[in-house]
């Protein structure tokens, strides 16, 4: 089999798991918006906005580094495995010890809805500490089954999480009040604790969710051995700490946008400009989810991979046939925006229109996931060479862009600004990277291609979104069309690729 045939299976079946989650985990986007108030998904974009940069910081970039130090330690695996999940036990205790006891004041610090009683928002706060910590104890071992190539078991884990958080918004907001309403057995056991309509029962599924998936993985927790290898960690934290900053950065460019807007508009509009974008971001999932699954099976592919004599005609030919397959969902999503926008309803036509006026965004957004992509893929060169730095330079520019213009603008411009800048942080990153990237350990990239593929998707998505209004046959039919000609463009070397 072909080192691109083996790329794409192992991609594949990493992305078949991680669609399967993600699409279950996006049909609640409806149930969410027709629930609650547009202000109140609004402390939950908030909420989880919050969330995904402190799970970078709890990770400390040892997923990457795990990786890395597998192929340079294969002799010592067990150690490396020791350490890495030593290092975020460590960090996850220190940040219990940091936080459950100020709930109260990180509360107050974070609120977007003063509406909303304080005691609920510290509990929501406290669910959060949990989810964080469960979820970081997750992360090596999931690296581990992933090191072992074992995507079967990873993606039934994590189809698993994503089952059981469902499952659990599913009885909290449809099954409890059915019970109650036909005082069904078991209501008297259920009516002293309910509260309709409650935010805080999103929380507590995800929280749940964490804890079952944090027990599914207790074959790889127990293959843990209580030994420390000091020469080892140093080494491993010197490598860590830039690729834990540029993490971090990357996910300050994908969420302190949500945190800015509700902190830089007046309070009567925050909670529902938050709730509007992040309910439209919604709509992006899908290309999100192919770049997440592509680095599910990129990271460990790339590494095991980079002694082969050709490893950089490798790189630059799985380049070539990502930026076809993220233009593809590109325009594809942006062609079908009218039957997307249905899973942003809100309970009635004020809220639907409500969420509605932000769908300008999605194209924004989209072709930003389009550069993050991209230079995910770039990314490669640094993890390689061992210069991590540089991701944190390249990361570190992203963020201070995010920062800084979203400041300026958002005041003006509210959550449109943030899409834009969401887009420039991220073409500015893949940019740096590129550069930066043939400098040091240069990739034979097809440039002219690639970028042939990006400006032709931009265009049609303008023509689908602006020109034709969004005319759903019209869209459709460019992407016919863009596909039939990367097919035509490519078909020699596709011949090649599944004849070996």
């Amino acid at each position: 089999m072909s080192t691109a045939k083996k790329f794409a299976g192992q991609t594949a079946l990493y992305g078949v798991s991680t669609i399967a989650g993600r699409v279950l985990g996006f049909f609640l986007t409806p149930i969410y918006t027709r629930t609650y108030a547009t202000k109140t998904y609004g402390i939950f974009g908030n909420m989880f906005s919050y969330a995904s940069m402190l799970n970078a910081l709890l990770a400390f970039g040892m997923e990457t580094t795990y990786f890395r130090y597998l192929n340079k330690h294969a002799d010592n695996k067990q150690a490396v495995y020791n350490n890495t999940f030593g290092a975020i036990l460590s960090i996850a205790v220190l940040f219990f010890l940091l936080t459950f006891p100020f709930a109260g004041s990180i509360t107050n610090w974070i609120r977007v809805d003063n509406t909303t009683p304080v005691d609920q928002y510290i509990l929501y706060t406290k669910y959060f500490i949990g989810i964080l910590i469960f979820d970081a104890l997750c992360v090596i071992p999931f690296a581990k089954v992933r090191a072992d190539g074992r995507p079967g078991r990873y993606g039934l884990i994590k189809l698993a999480n994503v089952v059981i958080f469902v499952g659990l918004n599913l009885f909290f907001i449809y099954a409890v009040p059915f019970i109650i309403k036909h005082n069904l057995p078991g209501v008297n056991l259920i009516t002293p604790w309910f509260i309709k309509g409650w935010l805080g029962y999103v929380f507590l599924s995800n929280l749940i969710a964490s804890i079952a998936t944090f027990l599914m993985l207790m074959p790889e927790l127990l293959q843990l051995r209580p030994k420390f290898n000091r020469a080892l960690f140093a080494e491993m934290l010197i490598y860590s700490w830039p690729v834990l900053i540029a993490n971090f950065s990357y996910l300050v460019n994908e969420n302190l946008d949500k945190i800015l807007l509700g902190k830089l508009l007046p309070e009567d509009v925050s909670a529902t400009q938050v709730g509007i974008y992040s309910a439209c971001a919604k709509i992006s999932i899908f290309l999100s989810i192919f770049v997440n699954a592509f680095r599910l099976g990129a990271e460990p592919f790339f590494f095991s991979h980079a002694k082969n004599k050709n490893a950089t005609q490798t790189y630059a030919r799985i380049m070539t046939y990502f930026i076809i397959a993220v233009c593809l969902i590109f325009v594809a999503l942006v062609a079908n925006i009218q039957l997307l926008k249905y899973f942003i309803k809100g309970k009635d036509a004020e809220q639907t229109n409500l969420y509605w006026s932000g769908i300008q965004v999605v194209p924004v957004l989209l072709f930003g996931y389009v550069s993050l992509g991209i230079y995910m893929n770039l990314s490669v060169w640094y993890k390689l060479t061992d210069q991590t730095k540089y991701g944190l330079y390249i990361s570190g520019i992203g963020a201070l862009l995010t920062i800084v213009l979203n400041i300026i603008f958002i005041p003006y411009y509210g959550y449109i600004a943030s899409a834009w800048i969401s887009l420039t942080a991220y073409a500015s990153m893949m940019m740096l990277s590129y550069i930066w990237g043939q400098k040091n350990y240069p990739i034979p990239y097809n440039i002219k291609k690639n970028l042939a593929y990006i400006i032709i998707s931009a265009v049609l998505v303008y023509l689908s979104f602006s020109v034709f209004k969004r005319n759903i046959f019209i869209g459709n039919g460019l992407l016919i069309l863009f596909g039939l000609g990367a097919l035509y463009t490519e078909r020699k070397e596709l011949k090649a690729i599944f004849n070996r």
